[in-house]
């Protein structure tokens, strides 16, 4: 500290009461204050929280009551929804497990694919080689198409006769809009039984 003084009268720094053991305007000694512990801070907390929690009751009662009540509802539906989740896992996982008991094709190991490219709209059989039988897209309108279909169909079939192991699929979904509820491979396959291959 340096040892101006600020004006006139002013009284010099003591430092003799340093601690603060002192109130200078009322002249008493003061007392030390005990640290408090965490323990009584926290249980001052919890008192306090009580306390609001019950003058709030005691002003909204029925507010409270309608509160515990729908959290008490959601409570029983979100446990019922869990358990009905568990019995589904467990119902699938039985399923499952019987499944892999008696898998019917567990013998095929091969899969012979014949992709569809066209739909078979003819309402009379027996024409399959004939371009006007089938829903055909501009790009497709070539001669010869329609007998490469057939062909097509008839190559997948003999591949998978040969192989004792091998499953045939035809695929190809209803991808024409214009050619009614009739899919691609549901069109291969009718061509293929209509001609006897299987």
């Amino acid at each position: 500290m340096n040892n101006h003084t600020f004006g006139p009268g002013s009284p010099k720094p003591s430092h003799a009461y340093s601690r603060g053991d002192i109130d200078l305007e009322s002249g008493n000694f003061r007392k030390h204050r005990k640290p408090k512990s965490s323990v009584s801070r926290f249980i001052r907390m919890i008192k306090s929280i009580g306390n609001q929690i019950s003058f709030f009751y005691k002003l909204h009662s029925l507010a409270i009551f309608i509160a515990s009540l729908i959290f008490g509802v959601a409570v029983l539906i979100v446990l019922s929804m869990y358990e009905n989740s568990l019995r589904l896992m467990k119902n699938q996982n039985d399923k499952l497990s019987l499944a892999s008991d008696f898998y019917p094709l567990k013998n095929l190991h091969n899969l012979v694919m014949v992709a569809g490219h066209s739909i078979y709209i003819s309402r009379s059989c027996g024409k399959f080689d004939r371009e006007d039988s089938w829903f055909l897209e501009p790009y497709q309108r070539n001669p010869g198409q329609a007998s490469t279909f057939v062909a097509h169909i008839k190559e997948g079939v003999e591949i998978a006769a040969q192989d004792e192991s091998a499953l045939l699929l035809f695929s190809g979904g209803e991808t024409r809009k214009d050619a009614g509820p009739r899919g691609e491979a549901q069109s291969y396959w009718g061509v293929a039984e209509a001609e006897g291959w299987f």
